[in-house]
Order: C-alpha cells, then structure tokens, then sequence
C-alpha cells in the first residue's frame, strides 16, 4: 500500500504544476469566476450539486459519482460497480426516485443532472439492508431524442460490456429503450485452502486445495423498454417490461488435493443459465397542491437451470430446476402540512419459490412467502433543529412443507440534526430493523461443498433484530465537506453461521439463531478543493471493532480502514486516482478481507465522445482479491483468492452520446420495487 500512497502524492504535485502552467496561460483575464460544489447536509444525508467541472468530465452516471468522492463508497468507473466499504450494507441506485441498474446508469447524460440526495440514513421507506441510498435528480428533454453508446473493454484480459441506448421525447411523453451486453472469459482465477478437521477420536485431518486450472465465463444480454407519461405538476404514469439473460456455460477449476498421505487431481464443474422478465407500472397523482399519493406494482418471474459436478474423494452431481414468481405492490399518501410533511403507506409481497434438486442433492424445495408492511414518516424543522421520525410495522407468514411461521415486526426510526452555526452540524440517528436471511438459507435443500463438508438450509432460521445509533458532527463551506462520525450496531439474535461435525466426522455449515453481534465504527472524511473547479483531493479513515458471542464462543476483531483520492480538471482533459486498504470484518466465526484497489485513469473530451483510459492495481501481478479464515474450534480453513486479471488491469471505455431538444425538469418516482432472490444454495 505505501507503494499506492506514493503514486497518489507524486500524481497530486505533477497535477498541480500542470494546474499552475494552466493558470499562468490565463492570468489576463479580466474577470474570473469561479464555481465550485455545493453541499448542504440534512437529517439524513447531504444534496450535492455537482460543478460544471465534475459534469462536463464526466460520460455516464458512475463517471461522476466517481468525482465525487463519496464517503465510504468504492466506485469503480470501469467495471461499472458501487460497493460500501465499511460493510455496512447495500448501495442503493436511483434515478428521480428510480431504483436503476447498469443501463440506466451507463445511458445517464451528466450534463443533465440538477442534484444528487446522498442518503446514508435511510428511513423506514426503503428496503431492508440499504446503508446508502444515492438518489440522482435530472431533467429530461421536453421534444427531441437521446442516442448513445458505452463501451468498456479490458485491454489486459478477455472482459468487456457495452451498452446501447435510445431515448425519444413528445410533449408529455417519453420512450426509452435500452440493450446491454457484458461478458469474460477468464483463467487467471485461483484459490489457495488449507482445512484442518479435528475429528471425533482428537486427531487433525489436514487437506489442501489448490487450484491448477481454472476457467470461468459468462455472457449476459438484457434489454428493456420503458414509457413515461408526464404532467410535471400533475401525474405521472410510467410502465416499463424488461427481460434478463444470464449464461455461464462450461465453468470448471482443477485442483491438487493434497489429503493426508494421499495427493490427487479434483475436477469442479458448473454451468448454467436463468432469466428474468420484469413488468413495472408506476403511477402518481397529485391530488392538490399539498397532497400526492403513487401507487407501484411490480411482477417478476426468475426461471434458473444448473448443472454442478466435482469429483473429490468421489464423484458428486446435482442439477437444480428453480421457478420463482413474486408481486409486489405499494401505494403512498403524502401531505406536506406546516411545519412538517406527513408520509403514510402499506407494502405488500407475496413470493413463490419452487427450487428442485435432482441428481446426488436430491430435494424438492415449495416455499411460500406473504409479507404486509405498513408504514408512517413525518419529517420538518423547528428553527435550526430538522427531524424525521417514522415507524414500520410487518407481518410475514412463510411456509414450506411442515415448516411455518408467522412473525411480526417493528421498525421505529428517528433523527435530529441541529444547525450549530454556519456550515457546522449535528446529528444524531436512532433505529431498530429486523434482518432477514436469504431464502436459500431457510430452505430444507442439503448440498455437499467437498469430501468433508455439507452446506445444509434451516427452514427454522428467524429473522433478527439490529438497533443502531449514529452521532456525526459535520462541516460545509464552498470548497471543504468533512464530519467525523461514531456508528454503534447491536444485533439481536442474528443469523449467524454454525459448523456442526457429526457421528461419522463430517462437518455441515448452517446458520442458526445465536445471541448477538456488536459492531463499533469511528471515522472522518475530509473532502477539499484545492483550485476550484481545477484540483480536488479526498481522504476518510477509520477504526471497525467486532464483537461475535455465539452459543459455545466469544471472537473479538479490530481492523482499520482508509481511503484517498485525487481529481484535477484540465480542460478536455481529466486525471483521476484513487486507493484504499480494502474491508477486513469478523462476522460469527468468519474472518474475511476483501481486497484493496488501486485506479489511475485519464479521459479526454472531443465533441460527443469521450474516451478513457484506467489503470487498476498497479505493479501487482497477483492481485488478491479475498482472503478469509473460518475459526470454528472443530474446523479451522483458510482461503486465498487470487485474481491476476485484476493485477495491472488497463481498461478502455469509449462513450459517445448524441441529444438534441428541450429540457424541463422530470417528476420524481419514489416507490421502487424488485425480486432478484432465486433462493438457490451455492456451494
């Protein structure tokens, strides 16, 4: 990592004497004016409003969040992708209250963008596991049309995705249609494991796994097609079908066993292909100028077929036909009363799963899922003090075979933000929210991972519940946005994994109920404009202490965390880099890092194109991506993964976009629906 730091400075002093040779060429104007970002905190979050700078720099939506060094958030302009970090849950994408994905990301026109709601205290309105919500406001043309293209490719190894889009515009109506295409084919992945299994008799069975030989490659096509019908002070009515398509065929690895006394070759094998049609309709009225109510249906279907061989100690092959079939809907009412707007609304979801398992992990696998949730927010000011208190309740009742249960829950949530003076907050969070395990984890399906170890389902698993308490002191001015910040988490009852060795010495993972995990996070975050709308620079770092107290152990873990970044605008040009040390958790009796990354990357402006070029983790030939240890006092495992693709990895992305018309300002959406759960155990 220090070798990453030293980049990062030498690339800010080269940046810098180009910015001050850029700023000798201009001394004799006359005038100069200078524009640089905007960011006002609120209750639950901050609005960004983006500088022309960061906007005309930039060819997509992931391209400027990428500039704007958005804490706690890994943003890779290159493989498309948002992560958090700090691990504290999903990143949620929305586009005027959209929840959108690649596509719309990729055919998103910066120039076009008003102002971003960076929401990292979501409220009860948004789904369970959401730790960011990043919510992006745009215009959009009044009569015209849109057509773009982006296309990323690896220079370095066989992977790539393009996306082409199209968007016409009527008076009050819009058609958008989009179709993108990814895929790799890949052999530079492998995977390091020493097991260590204390048996029944005390004695220690050590095998390793090594990987020789490995192949994987996907191809996934999707398309959609959307209609917008707009009144922006009125209604909106939007329906939307789209269809994905996700392939992996032939994906193998081949490794040295290495079992005891005994030393041979095991084949992995697997391939299989889903898809996935999705009907949306959306609908908002407003009924006066205070009061809107939106109502959202959205119906799914998933078809998945795999195929999974391996031959360690003995042959092992199953197939699994899964079906999975879910309606969601919700309808909202809204009254923005004085001083406080007042939110109330109900969700319902019905899921159907029907996953079987044909072959060595024979099982059939009918479950049934209904859950209502009600909830209300009211959210106002009083002077320099903001709040937001909302309350959710559920009820979900689930069935499979003889298994059921009915469950109810409580999602209370409130906020208080106070104005100190000037640019200076602060905040304080309460929330309690019940945590669900995936599907796959409570079905009764049993698959076999190797020779020694079975991943079995536990229709039995309840959800569990986390209370969490966020203090942040924050500041903003012109050019610096920064807050320090402590984050306390209490899990009750979690999901937590547990390892079982049996009679005959083989060791099942499950997760069963078990007491509490604690979690303790500090950080800051400091952003600063060195040369408005010319040189920006980033940093946060943190400390991350984890308590796990299962039934029959105690593990305690302390792990650092940090990041910085650099950004310099130099007309049609733009420099951007980035780094950070990865994320390092102990979950239950897991311990896992998950990679630190490295970008380098230039782009140029010319006319409707802009191309550029990225360089990620430089001078690292193997690049490990993860590494993990599991601590069971009766399994001990350690695992390396390594990924040579993504050492010194060179990207090329091409963007061209081509818009001609009129802009007004769209109406946002703010219900947003979605089913990708297969609930398919892996091995």
């Amino acid at each position: 990592m220090k070798q990453l730091f030293i980049l990062l400075v030498l690339f800010c002093v080269s940046s810098i004497s180009a910015i001050a040779q850029n700023e000798d060429k201009t001394v004799t104007l006359d005038e100069v004016i200078v524009k640089a970002p905007k960011v006002v905190s609120k209750a639950d979050g901050q609005t960004i409003f983006p500088t022309v700078a960061q906007k005309n720099a930039s060819n997509n939506g992931y391209g400027l969040l990428q500039k704007l060094s958005l804490p706690n958030l890994r943003i890779d302009g290159t493989a498309h992708s948002i992560t958090a970090i700090d691990g504290r849950g999903k990143v949620q994408l929305r586009i005027n209250g959209i929840i959108v994905g690649r596509e719309e990301m990729l055919a998103l026109d910066p120039k076009l963008i008003n102002k971003i709601d960076f929401i990292d205290k979501p409220g009860v309105r948004y789904g369970e596991d959401v730790a960011y919500v990043i919510n992006i406001i745009t215009k959009r043309n009044d009569s015209g049309y849109t057509l773009g293209a982006d296309v990323t490719s690896t220079l370095t190894s066989w992977q790539g995705d393009g996306t082409v889009y199209g968007k016409w515009n009527h008076k009050k109506s819009e058609f958008i249609v989009t179709y993108d295409y990814s895929g790799y084919k890949l052999n530079g992945t492998k995977e390091t494991e020493l097991a260590e299994y204390t048996l029944n008799n005390g004695d220690i069975h050590t095998i390793e796994r090594d990987d020789v030989e490995t192949l994987r490659k996907a191809h996934s096509p999707d398309m959609k097609l959307t209609y917008n019908l707009a009144d922006s002070t009125a209604y909106v009515f939007q329906a939307s079908l789209s269809e994905s398509l996700n392939k992996n065929p032939g994906g193998y690895s081949i490794k040295d066993i290495i079992d005891g006394t005994n030393r041979y070759s095991s084949t992995n094998r697997e391939n299989g292909k889903s898809s996935s049609p999705v009907l949306d309709l959306y609908f908002f009225r407003q009924l006066t100028p205070r009061q809107s109510i939106t109502a959202n249906a959205v119906g799914t279907y998933i078809a998945t077929k795999s195929s999974n061989y391996y031959d360690e100690g003995a042959p092992y092959q199953y197939d699994v036909d899964g079906k999975t079939v879910s309606a969601l809907s919700e309808i909202v009412y809204e009254n923005r009363l004085n001083p406080f707007t007042l939110s109330a609304g109900v969700n319902y979801r019905y899921k159907y799963t029907k996953n079987d398992y044909t072959g060595d992990a024979f099982a059939l696998t009918e479950l049934n899922q209904n859950n209502v949730y009600a909830f209300s927010e009211l959210k106002g000011s009083f002077k320099d003090l903001r709040y937001s208190i909302g309350l959710g309740a559920s009820f979900i009742h689930y069935n499979q075979n003889e298994h059921s249960y009915d469950f109810c829950t409580f999602r209370p949530k409130a906020t208080l933000a106070y104005d100190i003076i000037n640019g200076i907050q602060l905040s304080y969070t309460f929330e309690m929210k019940e945590r669900a395990s995936r599907i796959a984890m409570i079905s009764d399906a049993t698959i076999q991972t190797n020779s020694m170890e079975f991943t079995v389902g536990n229709p039995d698993l309840k959800p569990s519940r986390n209370t969490e308490h966020t203090l942040r002191l924050s500041y903003n001015d012109d050019r610096w946005s920064a807050f320090a910040e402590g984050f306390y988490r209490h899990c009750n009852k979690p999901n937590m994994a547990h390892y079982e060795r049996t009679a005959d010495d083989k060791f099942i993972y499950t997760q069963i109920n078990q007491k509490a995990i604690n979690l303790l996070n500090t950080m800051v975050y400091a952003s600063y404009w060195i040369t408005p709308e010319k040189l920006q620079i980033n940093a946060n770092g943190g400390m991350m202490r984890c308590f796990n107290y299962g039934f029959d152990y105690t593990h305690c873990y302390t792990s650092w965390i940090y990041s910085a970044g650099i950004t310099a605008y130099l007309g049609k040009f733009t420099l951007l880099a980035y780094a950070d040390n990865g994320f390092r958790f102990l979950e239950g009796e897991t311990k896992g890092y998950n990679g630190a990354y490295t970008a380098l990357q230039c782009s140029y402006n010319y006319g409707d194109w802009q191309f550029s070029l990225s360089l990620s983790n430089p001078f690292i030939k193997n690049y490990k991506s993860a590494e993990s240890e599991i601590l069971n006092r009766n399994l001990y495992k350690h695992s390396v993964h390594i990924n040579r693709e993504s050492g010194s990895s060179v990207s090329l992305n091409i963007s061209w976009r081509l818009s001609r018309g009129r802009k007004h300002q769209s109406v946002d959406k703010t219900i947003n629906l979605k089913d990708s759960d297969n609930g398919i155990i892996t091995r």
